[in-house]
């Protein structure tokens, strides 16, 4: 089997991960070009997911998971900001998070609120991972903050 075929071999819970970053990609995508979503939804199925660009091989992804959060976030952003904002510490102003973080916590954030069937612990590990891709830092550990506060908030029990 060639490196090729093993790349494209993910498993169906690992094409969610996938989703998952190209999701918060796009979401950075969005909000720094005003693109809107049936366009960068578009883009992403028809030119990155699972395909090559620019010399690199993306993996494959599941496209409906990719879809709901993309379309979800931008539905449901207007209450999504102030769960987050409520979470950051205080004196910390949504408006100072960087753009990437911004789009990793609206992901992470949608996902606690409407995939109840998917674990709180799987949904932060999996954006903590996605911050830890971009960052060395702190920003990661604020990922795993406000996911949890959040988590706390619209799951109560954690589960």
């Amino acid at each position: 089997m060639s490196k090729e075929d093993r790349n494209q071999e993910v498993k169906p819970a690992n094409q969610r991960g996938v989703a998952r970053l190209a999701a918060v990609q796009a979401l950075y995508q969005m909000e720094l070009s005003g693109t809107g979503v049936l366009e960068i939804v578009s883009e992403y199925e028809n030119y990155r997911l699972g395909q090559e660009l620019d010399g690199d091989q993306y993996l494959k992804a599941d496209p409906s998971w990719f879809r709901s959060i993309v379309a979800g976030v931008v539905r449901d952003q207007t209450a999504l900001d102030p769960l987050i904002a409520d979470s950051l510490i205080e004196g910390w102003p949504f408006s100072r998070l960087d753009a990437t973080i911004r789009a990793i916590l609206r992901a992470g954030v949608f996902e606690l609120r409407e995939r109840k069937d998917v674990p709180v612990a799987v949904i932060v590990n999996e954006y903590v991972e996605i911050a830890h891709a971009f960052f060395s830092d702190d920003e990661p550990k604020l990922v795993n903050a406000v996911l949890d506060a959040v988590a706390r908030k619209v799951r109560g029990d954690r589960k």
